[in-house]
């Protein structure tokens, strides 16, 4: 007889040993996009990351990063192996949890296993975990710094502890290996919540243990017992009991006049007293229940102890502190999430609902000198009832949204939703779109990696019809649907064979899919695609895999009557399905080689002049930026700014502090100016906009006094302040026209010595009203800066005043003239940031794999070396245009980076400068291409996404282009194709060459 035991653990560390090489040698170099920047960066200098943070997993990959010996450039890279060799532990314990749900399935007892019955488990073991392990959503987190690689681990060791627990027949050592399991989600707290979904599903194994006889009516009320632990744990314990915690500590404080801190060490103080009184108690009864239940709760706050680091690391004012949760008000927003807004889950109104009434509800409280003062309330919204419902699923404030909701439920301008639209959009996007399409990502087929892609269907796997710019695209997997396939016999055996073991593998596949969907309640669109939240519920189909090759090991035996031969030919038949599943998506989760993240970060901040201060937008546009300043040291003298977090105090208190070679900040308002509750909206109030204005240093004197004359009432009982014109008038010293280190010798002409800091909108952010406060009191001291993002959603229309150097916008005072219609470059500098200061390390390799994020990020440079090229043609500057047109090809080729729009719109400027070929080619390889696409989308009847609208915009922009350059063969073939597909097109025979 074969020692299972022994087996098992070997075989399992086998496995272990094969994923967390996939993993190793497939770990991206460096910080991805997304939020690896700004984790690799808090966690090496431990810092604090965004709500509601990470403690723990900050404190793990800190002790990766000393394995870089130093060695900055490679922090990032050790952090990574760090989530690789956690995704290798999470498949050893998936390994192990199918060996456990197969003795189950067998009913066999521990060291009872045949030969037979060892080799099919390890099959299954085997087969089940190497196709989890070449999953597309697991992948994806398993080789970059994320907390999911972490959090798949403890949801694994979770799920295996609880299996393992259920094998144990000692009373001391079940509870032993309970408490072990308690310290391992209050550690996981720390992580990420997502392993705190499978405590209802894990409740039923417990309920199935200690019950004898167990019934539909138990399972249900062990299932709910789980809910309930759940909401203990997220609900009254993470954010519970600091908020306890506050409200005695406000008390304490406000009321009894005590000093700060004295309500936290009275609750602390009461609370374990308490514990120890309850311990006391069970023990003087004998009661183990209760006091397992006070040792598990004990080992949780352990585990949550982590968070610890956050209050105390947030009080060293690190260069990264978002919230800056110093005290336990502010700690508690944090944890809560508050900044993220609110959703409503089981009940409140439509998209199209009006607000009826607002009143003031809680006050919000901040530490001030010798108390915690009420600096605003909360608003609390009231709602046309009649456009209310139940479970509301279709609700946003957010008009893109609105337009969203509007177009997938076919709704005109001013037509209201159903009940039924509602949960349409629930089954149809929520579980449809963001959840089926990913699962079906992971075990049958991926289209491609643009935006929405769909998955492949059988009919789909076996077809010729994708165009090639499908077909050669790295994210193009095709399964034929072989894992799917395999999963579902494992399920419909695994519920004929073990019920029992099969309700709690669908409870968890549920809980961390389907359920999740629901509750997440996610808006109709979404920055990047999001299913790497759902690989719990992937990670339990895949134990339903295991049980599929138990299921053919079991019908083979059946017919030779030899269970070992049988799961050896089981094994040898599905062990293929992984293997197709590794060769299909190696080739789009292997990150070798590419830096593009950091490059383009760095291509940023050396875009600008020394201790200048730079606008960022959003995630991709700052957390990069983040690391390489804060982990690679790289030009710390330029100040980054977050454009959303800037409406926020505590990050304007924030760039009032010197960082690193940074000054601080010049501005003039204080903190009384600023504070939370304090200029959050400044409506503005002029009748006669065009012909209004005021003086903006009048109008932050105004502020800073906190002028009655500025007072407006809004709802309840709130005063706020309002901008008496949009136009906001700077006055310059013209002295500055004769600093060229100010106003270049080119843009002297354009010297304006009135600026008009014009508000976009009806009103004033915060943010924004601290922009123009910088800007005045800065007084073109240090360079000021926008990316694109940050030039296009601030709340001032600076467009006219900004000159590009590169990738970013200088402001100066300057004025556009209104005769010109692209954008003022200054040449000098921007063509030699291309040339001499940018970096494109590995964008020529075309076997690097470069996912839509860092495409897009390509398309931007292109586009900008459009404008530069433009710029300098406009100047006589032809060689110059030429060499960084050509340049622009050298570095970024179509090989690597497929052609994009940004390529399609540099045609008439090559043709410009004498680069026939060069132009012919680039419309030749997007042309064709872009039929092709259009041909597919017609034959397949599909909606017109991003990719097909852009394919339409090339041909329209190429036929004329084509014509005027005396192509008119080619133009005609373009033309008759485009119009065979979408009916007669009017394209005019002229074309603008910018």
């Amino acid at each position: 007889m074969l020692n299972f035991k022994r087996i098992n653990n070997i075989t399992g560390w086998v496995v272990f040993v094969l994923a967390t090489l996939v993993y190793i040698i497939t770990v991206e170099d460096t910080a991805s996009f997304w939020d690896p920047g700004e984790f690799i960066a808090v966690s090496y200098k431990l810092s604090v990351p965004h709500p509601p943070g990470a403690p723990f997993f900050l404190l793990v990959y800190r002790m990766f990063s000393f394995l870089a010996l130093g060695d900055t450039l490679e922090i990032a890279y050790w952090m990574n192996i760090g989530s690789a060799l956690f995704s290798g532990f999470t498949i050893l314990f998936l390994f192990w949890s199918i060996t456990l749900f197969g003795q189950r399935l067998f009913g066999i007892k521990p060291n009872e296993e045949s030969k037979g019955q060892t080799i099919a488990l390890m099959g299954a073991g085997i087969v089940g975990s190497l196709c989890y392990t070449f999953s597309d959503s697991f992948w994806f987190s398993a080789v970059e710094s994320e907390v999911y690689a972490m959090s798949s681990f403890f949801t694994a060791i979770v799920i295996w502890a609880v299996l393992k627990w259920d094998v144990i027949t000692d009373p001391r050592k079940e509870n032993r290996w309970l408490i072990f399991i308690a310290y391992l989600v209050g550690l996981s707290i720390g992580v990420h919540l997502l392993n705190l979904v499978a405590l209802p599903a894990l409740a039923l194994i417990y309920y199935f243990k200690k019950t004898d006889k167990p019934n539909l009516k138990g399972s249900i009320i062990a299932f709910i017992l789980g809910g309930v632990t759940l909401v203990i744990i997220n609900n009254l314990i993470i954010p519970g009991l600091p908020s306890l915690a506050g409200n005695m500590e406000i008390f304490f404080v406000n009321s009894l006049g005590l000093p700060f801190g004295s309500g936290i060490i009275f609750f602390s103080i009461a609370f374990f007293t308490a514990l120890y009184f309850a311990f006391r108690y069970s023990m003087k009864r004998e009661t183990a229940t209760l006091n397992t239940i006070l040792l598990s709760l004990v080992f949780i706050l352990i585990g949550y102890s982590s968070y610890a680091l956050i209050v105390v690391r947030a009080n060293q004012d690190p260069v990264i502190n978002e919230n800056a949760p110093k005290d336990i008000i502010s700690y508690v927003s944090y944890l809560k999430r508050e900044q993220y807004g609110y959703r409503p889950l089981l009940h409140g109104q439509y998209f199209t609902a009006k607000l009826v009434d607002q009143v003031e509800g809680s006050p919000i409280y901040l530490k001030g000198d010798d108390k915690y003062e009420i600096v605003d309330y909360e608003l609390v919204n009231t709602y046309d009832p009649t456009k209310t419902t139940i479970f509301p699923r279709v609700y946003s404030t957010q008009e893109n949204h609105k337009r969203i909701y509007r177009q997938k439920l076919g709704l005109r301008e001013g037509q209201d939703p159903t009940f039924g639209d509602n949960i349409y959009f629930m089954f149809s996007h929520q579980l449809g779109q963001m959840y089926f399409r990913y699962f079906m990502w992971n075990f049958s087929g991926r289209e491609s990696d643009f935006s929405d892609a769909p998955w492949i269907g059988l009919t789909d796997a076996f077809s010729d019809k994708f165009p090639d710019y499908i077909k050669e695209n790295k994210g193009h997997n095709n399964y034929f649907m072989l894992p799917l396939i395999l999963g579902l016999v494992g399920f419909f055996f695994q519920y004929k064979k073990d019920s029992k073991s099969f309700y709690v593998n669908l409870m968890l596949f549920l809980m961390m899919g389907a359920v999740l969907v629901v509750y997440l309640n996610s808006p109709p669109v979404e920055p990047r695609e999001r299913d790497y939240i759902y690989v719990g519920s992937f990670y339990a189909f895949a134990i339903w895999i295991g049980m599929g090759v138990l299921a053919i090991a079991h019908g083979i035996a059946k017919m030779n009557k030899n269970l070992a031969t049988a799961g050896i030919i089981a094994t040898l038949i599905t062990l293929p399905v992984a293997g197709l599943m590794g060769v299909q998506n190696w080739d789009d989760h292997n990150r070798d080689g590419r830096y593009f993240s950091v490059d383009s970060a760095r291509n940023f901040l050396a875009s600008c002049a020394p201790n200048a201060i730079l606008f960022t937008g959003g995630d991709n546009d700052t957390f990069p930026l983040w690391y390489v300043q804060e982990v690679e040291g790289f030009r710390t003298d330029v100040r980054v700014i977050v454009l959303s977090y800037f409406d926020t105090d505590w990050y304007v208190e924030q760039m009032t502090r010197p960082v690193n070679e940074s000054e601080a900040l010049p501005f003039s308002l204080t903190k009384e100016n600023f504070q939370k509750g304090t200029n959050d909206v400044l409506y503005v109030t002029g009748q006669d906009e065009e012909n209004s204005a005021i003086s903006v240093r009048a109008y932050l004197s105004l502020i800073r006094s906190n002028d009655p004359r500025l007072n407006m009432k809004t709802g309840g009982k709130s005063v706020i302040n309002m901008v008496p014109s949009k136009n906001l008038i700077l006055d310059v010293d013209s002295s500055f026209v004769y600093n060229d280190e100010i106003v270049p010798s080119q843009f002297k002409s354009l010297f304006t010595d009135q600026m008009n800091l014009q508000v976009k909108g009806q009103y004033l952010t915060k943010g924004s009203l601290m922009l123009i406060d910088l800007i005045t009191n800065n007084n073109w001291d240090r360079p000021i800066y926008f990316n694109n993002t940050s030039l296009a959603t601030i709340g001032l229309n600076l467009s006219d005043h900004v000159v590009m150097e590169g990738l970013t916008y200088r402001l100066l005072p300057i004025r556009k003239p209104n005769f010109v219609r692209e954008e003022l470059v200054n040449t000098d500098i921007a063509y030699k940031h291309f040339m001499e200061d940018f970096q494109f390390r590995n964008l020529d390799n075309p076997d690097a794999y470069y996912d839509e994020e860092y495409r897009r990020f390509v398309s931007n440079h292109r586009s900008s070396i459009n404008t530069v090229a433009i710029a300098l043609l406009e100047e006589n500057e032809m060689d110059k245009a030429r060499e960084l047109l050509n340049y622009g090809l050298e570095v970024m080729p179509n090989e690597a980076i497929p052609y994009d729009l940004s390529s399609g719109q540099s045609v008439p400027l090559f043709f410009e400068v004498g680069e026939e070929d060069k132009a012919l080619e680039i419309i030749d390889v997007v042309g064709n291409r872009s039929l092709d696409m259009i041909e597919f989308y017609d034959s397949e009847n599909r909606d017109y996404d991003r990719e097909i609208l852009i394919s339409i915009e090339m041909i329209r922009y190429f036929i004329p282009l084509l014509r005027e350059r005396g192509y008119d063969e080619i133009a005609e073939e373009f033309k008759r194709r485009l119009e065979s597909y979408l009916g007669p097109q009017d394209l005019g025979d002229d074309i603008d060459l910018r």
